[in-house]
């Protein structure tokens, strides 16, 4: 059994020093994804991945729901705890450009800067909750890949899917996205 799965069990049975120890141990994997999410991003930017990780950390952290299966399922949650929290910085960022405040704000580390305009993530996510009703191994997949940025293959782990399996069904997600969205008359997914 993998440490971060006994780990896992062990805060799903209520062991306090449990979710002690996995923290240091998913940090640097974690990094690694929001890191890869956020390189896309213009020079100047003052996110940073560790905010990202820190904030999907407080969200995973504070939920009700503790009983992450394994490894697999945990990163799941991550992935959907960034989700939300790029969606909810686009949804900001929007209404923002729309005149939704006057002052100037000062940005910190805090604030979470997105590759894809805040539209299209929009768009993504709005459809992405139609996916999941009737395919959610797809939705699922979407999220890694797009929401958090994981490769083809770390994606396919942590789904345990063949490669070619989850190519087949990220294949699949792509063409229902973009033809869900163009239905709704948003822009284009890539």
């Amino acid at each position: 059994m993998h440490d971060v799965t006994r780990i896992l069990n062990a805060i799903s049975r209520g062991e306090p020093q449990a979710a002690e120890e996995l923290l240091p141990l998913v940090y640097a994997e974690l990094r690694q994804l929001a890191a890869r999410r956020m390189a896309g991003e213009a020079p100047g930017h003052t996110l940073q991945a560790t905010a990202l990780v820190h904030e999907a950390w407080v969200r995973l952290a504070a939920s009700d729901r503790q009983n992450w299966e394994n490894r697999a399922h945990f990163f799941a949650a991550a992935a959907e705890a960034m989700r939300r929290i790029l969606v909810d910085h686009a949804r900001r960022k929007r209404s923002l450009k729309r005149g939704g405040a006057a002052e100037h704000e000062v940005l910190d580390e805090s604030r979470v800067e997105l590759a894809a305009p805040p539209e299209e993530l929009l768009a993504v996510h709005e459809a992405l909750d139609r996916l999941a009703a009737c395919d959610p191994q797809a939705a699922e997949l979407v999220k890694l890949r797009y929401f958090v940025g994981m490769t083809m293959e770390e994606a396919a782990a942590a789904m345990g899917l063949a490669k070619r399996t989850a190519e087949n069904v990220w294949t699949y997600a792509r063409v229902w996205l973009r033809r869900e969205i163009r239905a709704m008359g948003s822009p284009g997914v890539t």
